[in-house]
């Protein structure tokens, strides 16, 4: 659900989509949703206490960043910024919104699920979704551009004091 949320952010930030951008978006989150958790899977317990101390700084200085770029964009009229869909901006993306995905991957390990089973479901219904995202964001963010870009970086913001809170408070 947090990449569906932040693919509508994204969609929401974007003048102009494609099938090509569409699908790279798609295959980051589908790809890191699924990967993160395989990657927990074998590191095991002993990295867990690790991982689970700061997963929740790294989710919201991430999403805090990319929120608050997306509201300072708001007000620039810079159209080419937007639609990036490179490498270091995907990538920050897909990492925000997968790492709590690690731990969760050390709890596969633990309780014996079909690690390929399950990373498969993952990558494939976050691929789903995430598309599905992108495309809804867009088409309210071309309606209420500026607006749009505001709300959005909000929602990352608030996607990453979520997420900090939750782990500060468990």
């Amino acid at each position: 659900m947090d990449a569906f949320a932040v693919s509508i952010c994204k969609g929401l930030s974007m003048k102009k989509i494609n099938i090509n951008k569409i699908v790279i978006i798609a295959l980051y989150f589908g790809i890191f949703q699924a990967i993160m958790p395989l990657i927990g899977y074998f590191l095991g317990k002993g990295f867990e206490n690790f991982v689970t101390q700061i997963d929740h700084w790294i989710a919201f200085v991430l999403l805090l960043f990319i929120g608050a770029n997306m509201i300072k964009d708001s007000f620039n009229d810079n159209e080419d910024e937007n639609d990036d869909t490179g490498f270091k901006t995907m990538i920050i993306l897909a990492i925000a919104t997968s790492i709590d995905a690690l731990a969760i991957g050390i709890t596969f390990a633990f309780l014996g699920t079909n690690i390929v089973l399950a990373t498969s479901i993952i990558g494939v219904v976050t691929f789903a979704l995430s598309a599905i995202g992108v495309i809804i964001g867009n088409r309210f963010g071309n309606r209420y551009e500026k607006v749009a870009k505001i709300i959005g970086g909000t929602i990352l913001i608030i996607m990453g004091a979520k997420i900090l809170f939750e782990h500060l408070c468990v």
